[in-house]
């Protein structure tokens, strides 16, 4: 457990973006945590808590206590029925335990392969991808706030989670440090091949009758064919939500643009895919300095190298007007922003 002062953060955000924290620490267990909670400077200070740092834009140095999380560890817990119960420490990679899952043939998670980020970052905005969320899975997270250093659980309903949100992303943000996720995965797994290309790539792949795995490499191929890698160029995956629309928009929308796609949600309203909204504004590709938009996606947001996390905060914002003009809808970042 090292305690730093005037701490760079650009290994430790995937933009790459060159902010400093006033101190910093890593813990890798509950006790660790609990002991830097009591240190004098840490009690007095901001704290911000870290994982991956792939869903965070800095546009500041950070006056106070960077904490990352360190917490390891993947174990199946139970079994009954048709299911199994695993749980991870908050320190784990994501796609790690996606991995765990995989090799004991348990199925529910092979959607949200490859996924950056940690496992105790995933519930705070309930991550998702092709037709999956975390929630469908979702059992329980002991936690530690950070005032009292008391460790609570939290079942389902306690997280509150919503299209990538959660309680720790309102009311209880910030006050709380995700040890360990606890995720219930089917023995016979039911796959969920129909949304995005996920089909048509197992087609390209020559698989008739998938497994998870090939659902997941699937996944995979789509995501790295899609998104940079950000070891090569700084970015935070999708920097935007997906907006739900009301289903009377919708059809006025589709008359003007009949190419525009979207997703039932309810009998009310509909998804409509960010990527596509941004890229019928131009913004696709574009790069102003050493920033812009990707060639490939333009969910994402790009640093080239060297650019400020108030350049991006900007171009978010431009984005933002653009789409709203053109289609009267008000893009969400689903980024966190410091």
């Amino acid at each position: 457990m090292k305690f730093e002062k005037d701490f760079s953060l650009k290994p430790y955000n995937t933009f790459g973006i060159d902010a400093r924290a006033r101190h910093f620490a890593r813990f890798d267990s509950v006790q660790e945590l609990k002991e830097l909670l009591q240190r004098p400077e840490v009690k007095e200070e901001p704290k911000l808590i870290l994982g991956g740092g792939s869903n965070l834009l800095f546009t500041k140095d950070y006056e106070g206590i960077v904490l990352l999380n360190g917490i390891k560890g993947m174990e199946v817990l139970r079994e009954d029925g048709d299911y199994t119960y695993v749980r991870a420490g908050g320190g784990e990679k994501w796609h790690d335990l996606v991995l765990f899952c995989l090799e004991h043939n348990l199925g529910g998670i092979e959607n949200m392969s490859l996924i950056p980020g940690t496992v105790g970052a995933a519930p705070l905005q309930n991550i998702g991808a092709y037709g999956v969320e975390l929630k469908d899975v979702f059992v329980e997270l002991e936690a530690v706030q950070l005032e009292t250093g008391e460790v609570r659980t939290f079942d389902k309903e306690a997280c509150q989670f919503g299209y990538r949100e959660s309680v720790f992303k309102h009311s209880l943000k910030g006050q709380y440090v995700v040890a360990t996720v606890t995720l219930r995965l089917r023995k016979t797994p039911e796959l969920n091949t129909t949304y995005g290309a996920i089909q048509t790539t197992l087609q390209e792949m020559q698989v008739q009758q998938p497994t998870i795995h090939d659902v997941s490499a699937a996944v995979c191929h789509i995501r790295r064919s899609k998104l940079p890698d950000p070891a090569q160029i700084g970015n935070a995956g999708s920097f935007f939500k997906n907006p739900e629309i009301p289903v009377l928009l919708f059809d006025v929308l589709k008359e003007q643009y009949p190419d525009m796609p979207a997703y039932p949600v309810s009998e009310i309203s509909v998804k409509v895919p960010a990527g596509w909204l941004i890229e019928q504004c131009g913004w696709k590709g574009k790069v102003i300095d050493n920033y812009g938009v990707h060639k490939n996606q333009a969910l994402v947001l790009v640093n080239y190298g060297g650019a400020k996390g108030e350049n991006l905060l900007q171009l978010a914002h431009d984005i933002i007007q653009s789409v709203q003009e053109k289609f009267g809808i008000t893009l969400q970042p689903e980024v966190n922003i410091i």
